[in-house]
């Protein structure tokens, strides 16, 4: 029997052996339920900040497009960025988040206070058109992305969100950012305001990351 050694990351334990082990033979066993739950491709759009949408689009009679597709890996996941409809040199900062600032339905969560945890992933630049803005990234996304820091007793924390900044204060000022005051969404510490980002799930809050829920714990958790 042939013995399987390049395993995805995710796989584990089952029932005192090593997966490893059970490929080879000496065990077979039916993957677990959190496993047989997660999916290998998740496809959801980003919603434009309404308060900056006009400083977003390209003309009035189009709306800011983007689409964003994550493909599971063994080693990691591949996250795809395609954008349409957004003002030709226009530059941006993709960050994954904890808590988004929209509700499922796209309005403004009259609850936001903040986003929570944010990594940095990657930046945008539209080019001479508007669909010209394009990225692909590799990393740690679906259902396990998280980050955590004992200095400050941080837990271990999901950022299951994906949004962009504007990468310059001055692109929003138009539509009633003060530019004197920055939020930290750039390498330089000196971004605007969020562009655009996803949505939470309408029943489980989370953010399109998760693709397993865990519907026994309140709030919802996920299965990683």
């Amino acid at each position: 029997m042939k013995c399987f050694t390049n395993l995805p990351r995710r796989m584990t334990l089952v029932a005192g052996f090593s997966v490893p082990a059970v490929l080879c033979g000496l065990l077979v066993l039916p993957a677990t339920v959190a496993a047989q739950n997660q999916v290998d491709e998740v496809t959801f759009k980003l919603v434009p900040n309404p308060k900056f949408l006009d400083c977003l689009r390209q003309s009035p009679w189009e709306e800011p497009r983007a689409t964003v597709t994550v493909t599971r890996g063994n080693l990691n996941d591949t996250l795809l960025l395609d954008v349409d409809g957004i003002k030709p040199g226009l530059a941006f900062d993709l960050f994954t988040v904890q808590r988004s600032s929209l509700l499922a339905d796209g309005s403004a969560d009259p609850n936001f206070k903040n986003f929570g945890l944010a990594w940095y992933q990657t930046d945008v630049q539209i080019g001479k058109y508007s669909d010209d803005g394009h990225v692909r990234i590799k990393t740690i996304l679906l259902d396990q992305i998280f980050g955590f820091d004992p200095d400050v007793a941080l837990a271990p924390t999901n950022t299951f969100h994906v949004g962009f900044w504007f990468n310059n204060p001055q692109d929003a000022a138009a539509c009633g950012f003060d530019p004197t005051k920055p939020t930290p969404f750039n390498g330089e510490h000196q971004a605007g305001p969020l562009a655009m980002i996803s949505l939470p799930d309408a029943t489980t809050g989370l953010g399109p990351l998760c693709t397993n829920p865990n519907l026994s714990t309140s709030p919802a958790s996920c299965n990683p």
